[in-house]
């Protein structure tokens, strides 16, 4: 996809090192950007908000394990927005310097090691696993020890030296990352837009969120998402996070979102901005 504010030159922030799925997401975004990589998602998401990068690409949601916790509370919390989409196709494999029968450690980011349960169940059921900050450092300590394997990219075995023992070892086939841009200011509307916000309700009433989705329903605005999360404000409260197709400008989504504001607690609209398209990236 392409969004009409990058420019040749810009800096975009990424999960690190060299080799992870964000890398592979910045790269479709922007393939002329300048990348900067972080140790975590809070040093990505607060190099956006101190200006340090023009941009920064962090995973938002899984199609195998659902919604990355960390990005959805920074876009409550903070006063950051979704400028972009980017959807990758999500292939792991496992990598290593030596043979199968001499692992002993698996090492992934905890997304990686999740979305291969199953086979690690089937063939490592006794081997000691690792969680990681990401994909891509499992890869790169694994070509420093012996005995390690990682679960990682194939851009991830040509970086690090590493062999591929067995490709595509992700439970389900059709694997799929959404991965956010994040930026300070929300984009102009192209014709073909998301918009996404965080509603709290008021009080827990019956027919509440009834009214809530019949605002959007009357106007023919289609919900592409919507997702219930604790809002860390007490047991059984909860905030909803909702995408919708169309820009904030566009008249019915406007009108809509004015009418929710009041019956609800408070509504935050956390990006309105070009939908992305499932990019086919080989692997």
């Amino acid at each position: 996809m392409i969004i009409h504010s990058l420019v040749k030159g810009m800096i975009i922030g990424l999960l690190g090192p060299e080799g992870t799925y964000s890398e592979k997401a910045a790269k479709l975004l922007n393939p002329e950007a300048g990348l900067m990589f972080f140790d975590d998602l809070e040093d990505v998401i607060g190099s956006v908000l101190s200006q340090e990068v023009d941009c920064g690409v962090v995973p938002i949601e899984n199609s195998l394990e659902g919604s990355i916790g960390i990005t959805m509370d920074a876009l409550k919390e903070y006063d950051i927005y979704i400028i972009g989409e980017v959807i990758v196709p999500i292939r792991h494999c496992l990598l290593s310097k030596g043979h199968l029968e001499d692992i002993t450690v698996i090492m992934s980011h905890s997304q990686g090691l999740a979305q291969c349960r199953k086979f690690i169940r089937e063939h490592f059921r006794d081997v000691k696993i690792q969680t990681t900050g990401s994909t891509s450092h499992a890869a790169k300590l694994t070509s420093e020890f012996p005995g390690m394997a990682a679960i990682a990219s194939r851009e991830s075995a040509q970086k690090y030296g590493l062999d591929i023992l067995a490709d595509d070892i992700q439970d389900y086939k059709k694997n799929y990352t959404r991965f956010a841009v994040l930026g300070n200011n929300i984009p102009e509307p192209t014709g073909h837009d998301k918009t996404s916000i965080i509603i709290h309700l008021a009080h827990d009433r019956p027919g509440a969120l009834y009214d809530l989705l019949g605002e959007f329903a009357s106007r023919n605005i289609n919900l592409t998402k919507i997702e219930s999360r604790p809002s860390k404000m007490g047991l059984g409260d909860y905030l909803f996070y909702i995408d919708m197709e169309g820009h904030r400008s566009d008249r019915d989504i406007s009108v809509a979102l004015n009418n929710i504001e009041k019956i609800v607690d408070w509504v935050k609209i956390i990006g309105s901005y070009p939908s992305g398209t499932r990019k086919k990236v080989k692997n």
